[in-house]
């Protein structure tokens, strides 16, 4: 049997093992990278793809061109072969560790700028070898909604008269996205003319040292420089680069089978052969520990993307071990590898279950935009809410997750057929509502032709009316086409504003001693803002009582601008506010001044509603007396001092000067109407 029985390849023939005892052999220490390397693994949902190859297994003795096959040939195992046919996938590209690096993501649920976005950011930070999955999934996606919003657009072109062979539509977005598809291609195709003529060169150079390997057979010299010639092609041979994939099993089949035949011839030698054959044991028994450790990992990916790399390990840098330890390991590693195997297999089998729901969500989602486009709304207002509705349903559908595969197209085109349908009734309501529109646009450009027939009339007793009345008008009117609307306001308004501004203007000029009144109060009220009291009361009411005489003396203002009255008064009261003097009497002083102001307008009604305050105040105070009045019964067995006595006695003192100032103020009111 060969040394090598246990070790099995894709093909279904068990591998021939090359040794090693250079430091260049697997250590702990590389163990240890091997596994950080493969935290770069597979997102979870990804599915390693399989490629066979049908790999040579029959390799020529140098001696005798007769077929050479194992002796024992174990039955091929699934797992294996998926494990080399992707190890043989990653030998054609060195850069293949880099691939798992990029991040997967849910491109179903990205809209098309999100999808275009992520396109670009993939060819700037990634090399381009890497990322053709994901480019191809983007593109897909992109695509299909991009399909989808032609078909809307398409619709609408046709509702709206057009003919269908005129129909061309496209996006900055489309644009954008087909620009970087593009730079894809073009690089990507240089990649891999410049990969092609790479990988047969290596292939050459690792036919070149299989026959090296071979020639040294028949070398008479000495062992020990053989021995070194040997090791120095096995480094070559670790070096040579990455080849075809369809040539890799058969490539290292060929290679382990003379590295055998070598062991062979140096079989005279038993100290470097036992060294050897105890350091590949040692390390694979690592290999070992750590695939039993892998099994108990539940993320089933990462587990089992470190387990093609230890199964790589096992092929490509570890040699035979003895005899007697071969069928045990192999054994050993078998069953970790298949524990994996079967906590994988239950991974996806859990995940089918997850893609059946994400599919019955689906399903609910497209019933709901189905609902939607069976009612048939009868406003704008309808319209706009189901709109807002169909857009978060179709949100939630990008967003549900991935189906199971047999039912992905259909699921799609269900869901196309929905929003297709929903878009249709649509609109068919906004042709039907641009009909009106028209309708009103018509009426709008009624109304600005007598807006703009007016404009520059100098009858504005006539002509006021009219354009008060066309305004009113113009907002009854609905809605009319988008395209117009900002237009023909500016139109309605720029004649309307035209109109008004030039009666302000003629009005302003009728009025212009108003507007210099107004000019000399607010003059006026900035002087009393900054005027200083003296510390003589008498003389300080003196002073204010002469800016209310200036300020009346002042006259009127524009009816518009008589805001200011209230503001001077106000400014009156606080300055009277700051008198040190008599509270009842200060009180007075600004009443009459309140007075004053109250004569000095128009309306009479002001007069009559402080007549009327002053009436309810007084009997309110009245009745807080009596109050007060009627809480000292409480108290007859109490004695005058007590507090709680002199207290009520105090309040009722205060509330009759109260009274008495607002019974003069009542007297002061009544003497303005004589």
């Amino acid at each position: 049997m060969s040394e090598n029985d246990n070790l099995q390849h894709a093909d279904g023939k068990k591998e021939v093992e090359s040794t090693e005892t250079t430091p260049t052999q697997p250590t702990e220490i590389e163990m240890n990278a091997a596994e950080a390397e493969v935290n770069n693994d597979l997102d979870e949902g990804s599915v390693i793809e399989i490629v066979e190859t049908e790999a040579e297994s029959i390799v020529k003795s140098e001696d005798d061109d007769v077929e050479e096959t194992p002796e024992t040939e174990a039955p091929k195992d699934d797992l294996v072969d998926e494990i080399e046919a992707s190890n043989a996938e990653d030998a054609e590209d060195e850069s293949n560790a880099e691939r798992h690096e990029v991040e997967e993501k849910d491109y179903h649920a990205m809209t098309m700028v999100e999808l275009t976005a992520e396109m670009g950011r993939l060819l700037k930070t990634h090399k381009i070898q890497t990322i053709s999955k994901h480019v191809n999934e983007i593109k897909g996606e992109f695509n299909a909604k991009f399909s989808e919003l032609l078909d809307e657009k398409k619709e609408e072109f046709i509702e709206d008269g057009g003919n269908e062979i005129d129909f061309y539509y496209t996006n900055d977005t489309k644009k954008q996205f087909n620009s970087y598809y593009k730079e894809y291609k073009q690089t990507i195709n240089v990649y891999y003319k410049e990969r092609e003529q790479n990988l047969k060169q290596n292939l050459d150079n690792r036919l070149q040292i299989i026959e090296d390997i071979k020639g040294l057979l028949s070398v008479e010299e000495n062992m020990g420089t053989t021995y070194k010639t040997f090791k120095e092609l096995q480094e070559k041979w670790r070096n040579a680069g990455p080849i075809p994939r369809d040539k890799y099993n058969t490539a290292w089949n060929t290679y382990h089978h003379h590295v055998e035949r070598f062991y062979d011839f140096l079989h005279l030698n038993n100290d470097l052969r036992d060294m050897d054959f105890k350091h590949n044991y040692d390390q694979k028994l690592k290999i070992i520990e750590r695939a039993e450790e892998l099994a108990e990992d539940e993320n089933t990916n990462r587990s089992f993307r470190e387990l093609q790399v230890l199964h790589k390990l096992w092929k490509e840098e570890l040699g035979p071990v003895g005899k007697e330890h071969r069928e045990i390991i192999w054994e050993r590693f078998s069953n970790a590898t298949k524990l994996i195997h079967d906590k994988r297999q239950a991974y996806y089998a859990d995940m089918d279950k997850a893609h059946e729901k994400n599919l019955e969500r689906k399903e609910e989602i497209i019933a709901q935009i189905t609902a939607l486009a069976e009612d048939k709304g009868n406003s704008h207002s309808a319209w706009q809410k189901k709109i807002k509705e169909i857009e978060a349903l179709r949100d939630a559908f990008f967003k549900a997750g991935k189906v199971p595969l047999k039912v992905n197209e259909s699921t799609w085109a269900k869901f196309k057929s929905a929003v297709r349908t929903f878009n249709r009734g649509k609109n068919s309501f906004y042709k039907d509502l641009k009909k009106d529109q028209y309708d009103n646009l018509k009426k709008k450009k009624d109304l600005i032709q007598i807006a703009e027939d007016n404009k520059d009339s100098d009858d504005f007793a006539t002509v006021t009316p009219l354009m008060k009345k066309i305004q009113n008008e113009w907002k009854t009117i609905g809605h009319v086409p988008r395209r117009d609307s900002d237009k023909i306001w500016k139109q309605f308004k720029a004649a309307c504003n035209h109109y008004f501004d030039k009666m302000h203007t003629e009005r302003k000029a009728q009025d212009q001693h108003l507007y210099d009144a107004f000019d000399k109060k607010v003059k006026l009220l900035d002087e009393l803002k900054t005027l200083e009291l003296t510390e003589d009361p008498k003389a300080d009411i003196t002073i204010l009582q002469d800016k209310i005489a200036e300020w009346k003396a002042i006259g009127y203002v524009p009816q518009n601008k008589r805001y200011i009255d209230g503001k001077f008064y106000k400014a009156i009261d606080d300055k009277f506010d700051k008198l040190k003097m008599d509270k009842s009497k200060l009180e007075m002083i600004k009443f009459e001044s309140k007075l004053e102001n109250l004569a000095d307008s128009d309306d009479t009604r002001l007069l009559d509603n402080e007549q009327n305050f002053i009436r309810k105040r007084i009997t309110e105070i009245k009745s807080e007396i009596n109050q007060l009045e009627n809480n000292l019964q409480f108290f007859s067995n109490v004695k005058s001092d007590n507090p709680l006595v002199k207290d009520v006695h105090k309040n009722i003192a205060n509330h009759k000067k109260e009274l008495d100032t607002w019974k003069a103020k009542l007297s002061k009111v009544r003497g303005m109407y004589s």
